[in-house]
């Protein structure tokens, strides 16, 4: 396949994904494809025990045990493929990419994707680390004078938590020194122009077991269209789930929109959600050209992106657009 002209090989991601940017720049400047290069930085960042938002050293459910989603996105074909509540393998996006090329389905989850993870011949291990594992007792214990037996004791626990990080997420990471609700996305376009989409996460901390939000959802954690663009989001999933916000920035490039006016309308659809919990969605975007934006709903976001021609990734803040339509570039 021939090079779309004035297409550049690029990379669009959350800021987590740094330690994987020079693996995935590596393989696009050699002519490797977009989805070969999302897979690449996406496995790094599930290889970092000191990011506790993502596979090995994530932070555990309610039960300490650590549940992970991820989805892979081929914006030529269209092929998806995902897990979802996937215990004991610390790369789900690899099972992931194993779904999409060799299942006629497109999402397993629970230990229907750990079989499969095993007759693929992956690993299983604990994925829990001490220190994730430290952060995660924490929490509990200061509930523990009102806690009763059983999953559901921690209800009232969980509502108040999830009222706390939807008013304030900064406070909440700042109290347990990590991100506690993090995700890894990860945009890529090569040298063909062909875009591709891959994201990974461990959840929200301390959620009810079984949990599934955004991000192994194509359309709503993550979407890639050679033909218009592609997204992904980060944030509050059950958000970007009820709005299918990935795949509603691409539908607005289609319908014509440019690139920042699809953005911008798919924020503003956050803000028509009925929600208690409702807290910051991030969406990162790139078009069919090549331009790239990062947009949220919740103001101080940043994103990354990286072109063959630059040394290291450059951090970009988002543009914040706030409920009256009104948007402002930068803190």
């Amino acid at each position: 396949m021939r090079a779309r002209s004035g297409v550049h090989p690029l990379l669009v991601a959350s800021k987590n994904a740094d330690v994987g940017f020079e693996e995935g720049m590596r393989l696009l400047r050699a002519g490797a494809s977009a989805l070969d290069a999302v897979v690449a930085v996406v496995r790094q960042v599930e290889d970092n025990p000191k990011d506790h938002t993502v596979g090995y050293g994530g932070l555990p459910n309610l039960r300490g045990e650590v549940e992970l989603d991820a989805m892979v996105m081929d914006g030529a074909t269209l092929k998806a493929g995902a897990v979802a509540a996937l215990k004991g393998f610390r790369n789900p996006i690899l099972i992931a990419r194993q779904v999409m090329e060799t299942l006629p389905h497109v999402l397993l989850a629970g230990e229907g994707a750990a079989q499969f993870a095993r007759e693929m011949g992956f690993e299983e291990e604990e994925l829990l680390t001490e220190e994730a594992r430290a952060i995660w007792k924490r929490r509990l214990e200061a509930d523990a004078g009102e806690l009763p037996p059983g999953v559901a004791r921690y209800y009232r626990h969980m509502a108040r938590f999830a009222r706390a990080l939807a008013k304030d997420p900064e406070a909440a990471a700042e109290e347990y020194g990590t991100d506690v609700t993090g995700t890894v996305v990860v945009i890529a376009q090569d040298q063909q122009g062909r875009l591709a989409v891959a994201t990974s996460t461990s959840g929200w901390a301390w959620k009810y077991p079984g949990r599934v939000g955004d991000t192994p959802i194509p359309g709503a954690g993550g979407y890639a269209d050679n033909r218009y663009g592609a997204a992904a989001c980060t944030g509050r999933g059950e958000m970007a789930v009820r709005a299918v916000t990935a795949r509603s920035v691409v539908l607005y490039m289609k319908m014509g929109l440019p690139l920042w006016n699809a953005a911008r309308e798919a924020v503003l659809d956050l803000y028509a959600l009925e929600d208690e919990f409702a807290s910051g969605v991030t969406l990162y975007a790139v078009d069919a050209h090549g331009n790239h934006v990062g947009f949220s709903n919740r103001e101080g976001r940043t994103y990354i992106f990286q072109t063959p021609h630059m040394a290291s990734p450059e951090e970009r803040p988002c543009v914040f657009v706030g409920p009256d339509g009104q948007w402002q570039f930068g803190p």
